[in-house]
């Protein structure tokens, strides 16, 4: 049948050659593609660095770890509204609610607060959805820190113990996190 464009190309099967047997034209372009990254790499800047002993610099909108923010008073900012969670596009934060006690009120700024608030790294996107959910400002994602490399799974699931701000610049939390000399210096300015 002959189609009624007439733009139809017959093709021709010819027998492949011995070097078309043989994969010689595949390998010597492949070849030819490595040696080029080879001497790209020997006579320019080396592309790969050694992290985490060096990092490179951050782009302006990158979105690093998550903080969870005191106010000026060193409480609490996080209500446990959950818009934080609902926003994530990769269901990565769970909580659980608790009321606030009588004698509580210096921990908390509101009545509600987070008894449990945990982060899944594995499952975050860093995105940012939850900053921007957050009516309070509870929640912050540092730009100028990544998430640091661990060999087991349960230490991504970062829990309040790793999120919330220290409440004094020069301590360092129970499982290692201390704040940056910039960000110390801030909250020094802040409790003064």
């Amino acid at each position: 049948m002959q189609s009624l464009s007439n733009r139809a190309k017959k093709l021709e099967k010819k027998p492949m050659t011995f070097a078309e047997r043989a994969y010689l034209p595949a390998i010597f372009q492949g070849l030819s593609i490595t040696m080029q990254h080879f001497f790209r790499a020997a006579t320019k800047k080396q592309i790969t660095i050694r992290y985490p002993e060096e990092t490179r610099p951050f782009s302006p909108v990158f979105r690093g770890l998550h903080v969870l923010k005191r106010d000026e008073q060193g409480r609490e900012r996080c209500t446990a509204c959950g818009l934080c969670a609902v926003a994530c596009p990769a269901e990565a934060i769970t909580m659980v609610a608790g009321e606030r006690k009588k004698g509580e009120q210096n921990l908390y700024r509101e009545e509600k607060y987070a008894v449990s608030y945990e982060i899944n790294m594995l499952r975050c996107i860093f995105c940012g959805l939850c900053e921007e959910a957050c009516p309070k400002a509870a929640i912050y994602l540092q730009a100028d820190k990544m998430a640091p490399p661990r060999y087991e799974r349960d230490e991504f699931i970062y829990g309040k113990d790793r999120l919330v701000e220290p409440t004094s610049p020069d301590n360092r939390s129970a499982r290692g996190i201390q704040l940056t000399p910039e960000q110390a210096e801030k909250l020094r300015t802040q409790l003064a």
